[in-house]
């Protein structure tokens, strides 16, 4: 046990903690995504309309959001291991919750708790860039997003399937179990290393400007992944809706079977992480970005059928994972003494991102079908793309 308290910057992780830490990512990042293949399901069940029960993922993900901006820095400023263990007993509250409410208020309210308190794995991630060898960074920041991945989509699976057959209220006791055991595993095996900024709670985030504006790239890396996080999750949003109607007319089940597709993407994360130091960053995000294109034209062309579905869904996956990881080591590899802080900066950007892409996509589908959500997905990964080329043409610019 005194080892976990010596492990110094660049020294080195082993494999199996990096796999704990990915597996303890995918439970945590899956309470994020329970609802989407279930959201009829809740419409149905507690009465609501279709605008109302897409307000479940958006405040999911703006807790998220503001879990990131507020919890995540204190991975620099206090015990990681503490931070860690005091969000997942949180966790077990609010899933257990949503799993009793029959009540929207309290439903979007326990809501915005599990999203505020489903940050760590984004703990994880500077954690094992701060203290993995220098070669190994890449490699084992892209496992850690791996596992984040296959809890999204994995978590899309499972809940579609065990809704579809036992009630939507039962995944979330379900996920309050497996959180439980995290924080088992976390209290046992998380290192008990000491933490790298020196000073008080206010100063810390006072610190956290300073950072955006002495690294101005963070907030570019920031804003393009968050446009293009929040087209996929646009796409997510809807897809309960869009398989619900003719020609499909699908439950849960289907819709989270969709999410075995999205495993492709998933598991090409740490493959991705090899070639960011070969290709860069910028031809990483924008081969991404075309992917994510790629994606909304096919899935507006052939909407109405299952190839064009699932074609979409996996290449749309694929390219978020590049856009991700790319932009997010980079931002992290700006100051990495910093490492908790400046995924901050990227985290709570991408997942405002994320939470606009639902609400626009959902707003959308409600005045024009799934025309409506192409429109609103497809157009974030434009401004994404626009604002990736003009900021490589104005470093060319700059470097003649």
């Amino acid at each position: 046990m005194e080892s976990r308290n010596c492990m110094k910057p660049n020294e080195g992780i082993a494999s199996w903690l990096v796999l704990l830490l990915a597996i303890m990512a995918g439970v945590s990042v899956a309470n994020l995504y329970y609802c989407q293949p279930l959201l009829n399901l809740i419409r149905e069940d507690m009465g609501l309309t279709e605008f109302q029960v897409n307000l479940m993922p958006v405040c999911t993900q703006v807790g998220y959001a503001l879990g990131l901006l507020f919890i995540i820095p204190m991975g620099d400023l206090y015990n990681r291991r503490t931070t860690i263990t005091a969000c997942f007993l949180c966790l077990i509250v609010s899933l257990c919750d949503i799993a009793l409410t029959h009540n929207v208020l309290l439903l979007l309210l326990a809501s915005l708790i599990t999203g505020f308190c489903s940050v760590a794995p984004q703990v994880f991630i500077p954690f094992v860039t701060l203290y993995s060898k220098p070669h190994e960074k890449a490699k084992k920041a892209g496992f850690i997003l791996t596992g984040l991945l296959c809890g999204i989509l994995g978590s899309r699976v499972v809940s579609g399937y065990v809704g579809n057959l036992f009630g939507w209220r039962i995944i979330y006791y379900v996920a309050a179990m497996a959180i439980f055991i995290s924080a088992l595993l976390t209290l046992r095996f998380f290192p008990n290393v000491e933490p790298t900024y020196k000073g008080k709670f206010h100063t810390l985030m006072t610190s956290i400007v300073a950072l955006g504006k002495q690294h101005p790239r963070a907030l570019l890396y920031s804003v393009r992944s968050a446009l293009t996080f929040g087209s996929i999750l646009g796409m997510w949003a809807c897809l309960a809706f869009l398989m619900a109607e003719a020609p499909f007319h699908q439950g849960s089940d289907t819709v989270g079977l969709l999410g075995l597709c999205g495993v492709a993407g998933a598991l090409t994360a740490s493959n991705v992480g090899r070639y960011v130091p070969r290709f860069g960053v910028e031809r990483i995000n924008i081969f991404g970005i075309i992917l994510v294109l790629m994606a909304w034209i096919i899935m507006a062309v052939f909407h109405n059928t299952y190839a064009g579905i699932i074609a979409g869904v996996i290449i749309i996956d694929i390219g978020m994972q590049c856009v991700q990881l790319s932009n997010q080591t980079a931002t992290i590899q700006l100051s990495p003494e910093a490492s908790s802080r400046m995924n901050t900066i990227y985290m709570t950007t991408y997942f405002i991102g994320g939470s606009l892409g639902t609400f626009l996509a959902g707003s959308l589908w409600s005045q024009f079908g799934w025309f409506g959500t192409v429109a609103a997905g497809a157009g974030m990964a434009i401004l994404a793309m626009a604002i990736s080329v003009i900021s490589k043409t104005k470093t060319k610019l700059v470097n003649q």
